[in-house]
């Protein structure tokens, strides 16, 4: 994803969380109500999965000679989300409790509408067809893409502010994770082209444009897949 911006605060990777029991019996589980039941945590290989991606992390971290108490892990509320964060606190030997590790409601997945709640995952195709036509439209009762974006510009300008000088892992979903990565990339050549007193933030609204947010798949995620954004 290229070199770091010198106008946000933190460094930032991001983990999509590891294969769950949703992705077991190819649910959609994408509500808040539904996400946060234990039953819809991660199964057997997704904790692998997790562990895997905290060791990949860890090495990260050495190369680049961050030390483990400057280290911040920001995650949905989702059970899946939740357990994975866990597992890579776990591995990295960071207590789960206290202020190394931090709940963001707006890194929550994003809800395809009750339409599409509990039925097949083979139905996310239809979502991303829509979201390639127009990423402002919604599907019935649930979240465009931009819509998504909003939300994810709003998370990091809550970790900006909470944080400073640390690396942080962001542990969220397919959708906004792929959503996440556009927009910073699109942000950072914006940012070439302008003024380096503009708020790397004020590029991320910027970039909300059909035109951008219509590809997000371009930057899909395979469960429990870790990368360095910025």
């Amino acid at each position: 994803m290229g070199t770091s911006s010198t106008l946000l605060k933190n460094k930032y990777w991001i983990l999509r969380h590891g294969k769950s029991i949703p992705n077991q019996k190819g649910l959609i589980v994408s509500s808040l109500e539904n996400g946060t039941l234990a039953e819809y945590q991660l199964a057997d290989d997704g904790v692998a999965q997790a562990q895997l991606a905290g060791e990949l992390l860890l090495k990260d971290l050495k190369d680049a000679n961050i030390p483990l108490k400057n280290v911040r892990i920001c995650y949905s509320p989702f059970a899946r989300t939740a357990h994975t964060a866990k597992v890579v606190a776990s591995v990295l030997n960071l207590p789960f409790e206290g202020s190394q590790r931090k709940v963001i409601e707006d890194l929550r997945e994003r809800y395809f509408g009750p339409s599409y709640e509990l039925s097949s995952h083979d139905k996310y195709p239809e979502i991303w067809e829509l979201d390639e036509k127009d990423p402002f439209k919604r599907p019935e009762g649930g979240e465009s893409a931009a819509d998504v974006v909003s939300r994810l510009v709003k998370a990091m300008e809550e970790m900006e502010t909470m944080f400073e000088g640390c690396a942080i892992l962001i542990v969220s979903h397919g959708d906004p994770l792929q959503m996440l990565q556009t927009i910073i990339n699109a942000a950072k050549e914006k940012e070439q082209d302008l003024s380096s007193s503009i708020n790397f933030l004020s590029c991320l609204e910027a970039v909300k444009v059909p035109c951008v947010i219509s590809k997000h798949r371009k930057f899909a995620l395979e469960t429990g897949e870790l990368r360095a954004v910025i």
